[in-house]
């Protein structure tokens, strides 16, 4: 079994700590926060310091943060996980983040010392071992990790490092676009007077089937428990839109639920699941409808 730090324990990171824990591997934590490490720490985790202290006492560090600024904070700098690796120590960045900073990170470290591993799923598949994680990096380091790896899921080598941060974009511009087109399409039945019964069953018909299946009670219930947070599919978004610009790609679909997205974030919906944007979406439509009455 291995000692493996985890920085950033967020729903995901505390998830996929405590998974590795009950896999018998030895865990050092840190979160910005201590207070999140406290239940980990309870369980048998060592509490690291700094990001660096955890990558001084591991032999593989995982990364799980919010966003790119928030990667730069816990890997860079004297306390960064980079300053604490030692040699043999491997960097595992978890984060959904773009090429840009899966590339300054490289630029950072030897390749063997560096996994691009973002996943796909959210909390109950940490908790039941099923996510899908995208990997990129050489080959002696994927073939190292990869058993601690596919404890928490289904592992995918899809090429060098930066393979990992292009599939969990490309992933995620179906999920945000698909959304937003099932918003859509509910949107479009109600205004043409198909009742909501009717919208599922005909959507039942179509590649929709199973997000509608999926989403109904939702959008029945008005109840959006989050699974995967709507201001961090936004900012996935804007992710996507912005490394699109820098190959010369326009996305024009989905910047239109990118659009949506920010309307339901600014409407205070962000820390509902993304799902939510179904209701912004059918929100809207009934605002046009009744102002035209």
């Amino acid at each position: 079994m291995a000692t493996v730090g985890v920085v950033g324990l967020g729903a995901m990171g505390s998830r996929i700590a405590r998974r590795l824990g009950a896999a018998g591997h030895e865990l050092v934590v840190w979160n910005r926060d201590p207070a999140k490490a406290e239940s980990l720490v309870a369980a048998g985790a060592l509490a690291a310091a700094t990001p660096a202290d955890a990558a001084r006492r591991a032999e593989a560090v995982i990364t799980m943060v919010a966003d790119p600024r928030a990667l730069i904070d816990v890997t860079e700098g004297t306390d960064g996980v980079v300053g604490g690796l030692g040699k043999g120590t491997t960097l595992i960045q978890m984060s959904t983040v773009g090429p840009d900073s899966t590339s300054r990170l490289a630029a950072l470290l030897p390749a063997e010392a560096l996994l691009d591993s973002p996943v796909l799923g959210s909390v109950a598949e940490v908790e039941s071992g099923t996510l899908s994680v995208f990997l990129g990096g050489a080959p002696e380091p994927v073939e190292h990790w990869l058993p601690v790896l596919s404890t928490l899921g289904t592992v995918f080598h899809l090429g060098p490092v930066g393979a990992g941060t292009a599939a969990k974009l490309v992933a995620n511009t179906a999920l945000v676009g698909v959304i937003g087109i099932l918003g859509e399409a509910l949107a479009l039945a109600e205004r043409l007077g198909l009742s909501r019964d009717a919208a599922f069953e005909v959507l039942g018909k179509t590649a929709l089937a199973g997000q509608a299946e999926r989403r109904r009670s939702a959008v029945e219930s008005g109840e959006y428990p989050p699974r995967f947070a709507l201001y961090l599919a936004r900012k996935d978004a804007d992710l996507i839109l912005e490394a699109a610009a820098k190959t010369g790609l326009e996305l024009r679909l989905t910047k239109a639920a990118d659009e949506w997205l920010a309307e339901a974030e600014n409407a205070g919906l962000g820390d509902k699941d993304y799902s939510a944007v179904l209701a912004r979406i059918l929100e809207g439509t009934s605002q046009v409808e009744s102002s035209e009455r």
